[in-house]
C-alpha cells in the first residue's frame, strides 16, 4: 500500500492513506537508543509535573515557618481611659513579635471576651444605660492559648455636652476677671 504524505511529529511518523482521511501511525523502537513505549512515556509527564510543584510547595512552606515571626506577649493599649456608654469602643491589642517588632491583633487572631456587653470584633459594645460601673476584658490568643491578658477598664461616668464650644470659642483666649 501505498502512502501519500508522510508527517513527523515527535519522532512519531503519521501517514496518510491516499484518496481516504485516515491517519496511520508508526512508531519507532526506540529513540536515541532507549526503548520507546508511548503510554509509558505519557504517563510519567504528569508525574515528574506533580513531583516538581510538590517540591516547590513544600520549600515554600518550610521557608515561611522559618522565617515566620513567634508572638512572644501581648498588650492592650487603649485610646481612652474609660468607656463610652451606647456605642462601639475599640480595644487595641498588639503583639510584641519574637524579633521585638509590634503587630496588631483583630479578633481573627484574638477571643474576646467580656463580663458586660458583648464583642463584634475588636469592637465592645455597651448599652447605653449600663448597670456597672466598670468591666473585665479578656483577650486569648488563638495560636497559643497560654498567652492572654484581662484587664479592668471603667465606664465613663460624665454625660457627654449636649452643645459643644463653637470654634469662635475654642480659639478666643479667656480673659482673666480683674
Amino acid at each position: 500500500m501505498a502512502c501519500k504524505t508522510r508527517y513527523n511529529y515527535t519522532n512519531v511518523y503519521w501517514y496518510r492513506l491516499p484518496n481516504t482521511k485516515t491517519l496511520l501511525t508508526l512508531l519507532p523502537k526506540a529513540i536515541n537508543g532507549k526503548p520507546f513505549h508511548p503510554i509509558s512515556r505519557l504517563k510519567h509527564k504528569p508525574v515528574r509535573i506533580m513531583q516538581k510543584i510538590l517540591l516547590i510547595l513544600l520549600v515554600s512552606a518550610i521557608g515561611q515557618s522559618a522565617f515566620s515571626q513567634k508572638v512572644d506577649s501581648i498588650y492592650f493599649h487603649l485610646y481612652t481611659d474609660s468607656l463610652k456608654k451606647g456605642t462601639h469602643n475599640y480595644i487595641n491589642v498588639d503583639a510584641k513579635l519574637s524579633n521585638g517588632r509590634w503587630q496588631p491583633l483583630t479578633d481573627k487572631d484574638l477571643t474576646f471576651t467580656t463580663d458586660y456587653g458583648h464583642f463584634s470584633g475588636n469592637d465592645l459594645v455597651l448599652p447605653e444605660n449600663p448597670t456597672v460601673k466598670k468591666v473585665t476584658v479578656k483577650a486569648v490568643l488563638k495560636s497559643n492559648s497560654n498567652l492572654w491578658l484581662e484587664r479592668t477598664i471603667w465606664i465613663k461616668t460624665i454625660p457627654n455636652p449636649e452643645v459643644l464650644p463653637t470654634t469662635d470659642e475654642v480659639l478666643k483666649p479667656k480673659r482673666k476677671k480683674n
